[in-house]
């Protein structure tokens, strides 16, 4: 999935409250002028910004500038200290089924006590072959490790982005939490693939789990 780059995230920032002409730009930035213009295109590519009158001044749209102002809203009441945005895949045999599945884990993720949704963008569904495909792009913070490891374990993200902070430290009863829910995960599936494959398929299991 698409990601702003670092220079298309300080441009967005910039027009937030009011357009700015490509000089303008150029000047707060302190980029190339050429650098500049393949950001802007890229954005307005992906449908986030807008330019209007002459001298061109780029705006970001309305959609967007709402979606940013409710994520600023949230984060001035959020304690959590740690925020990612992730990308959470779904796969289905049917179109139905995977709009279904997509509907019950955005619902579920919401209800989350432990998560602070700031917003969830769905993918539009493609097919690949025998299969129907979509993503969740989420941005959200997390309490503590342990709802970290029941982030991971639970949703299983396919990339994850770390936000802020830069640095992070956890305390040891939170820290002991985690690792313990870590624990009873694994075993439970340790459990099942045990009980679900011969000896010969479990070595192959394990041979490629460990390559």
């Amino acid at each position: 999935m698409a990601r702003f780059t670092e220079n298309q995230k300080k441009i967005s920032v910039l027009i937030l409250h009011e357009p700015k002409t490509t000089e303008d730009l150029r000047q707060q930035l302190n980029i190339p002028y050429d650098k500049l213009l393949t950001e802007l295109k890229g954005m307005l590519k992906l449908g986030v910004i807008s330019k209007q009158g002459f001298p061109t001044k780029y705006s970001l749209k309305k959609e967007i500038y709402d979606a940013v102002r409710k994520r600023k809203m949230i984060a001035e009441t959020d304690k959590n200290k740690l925020r990612l945005r992730i990308t959470i895949e779904v796969l289905a045999i049917e179109e139905t089924l995977l709009k279904k599945q997509l509907k019950e884990i955005k619902e579920t993720i919401k209800k989350e006590e432990v998560f602070t949704i700031y917003d969830i963008i769905e993918v539009n569904p493609i097919k690949q072959e025998e299969h129907y495909s979509s993503y969740l792009d989420i941005n959200l913070s997390i309490k503590d490790f342990h709802a970290l490891m029941r982030l991971m374990f639970l949703y299983g993200p396919i990339s994850v982005e770390v936000i802020k902070p830069e640095k992070l430290e956890f305390e040891a009863g939170e820290l002991q939490d985690g690792l313990i829910l870590i624990s009873d995960v694994v075993h439970s599936y340790t459990e099942y693939i045990a009980k679900h494959l011969n000896q010969e398929e479990l070595t192959e299991f394990n041979r490629k789990l460990y390559e």
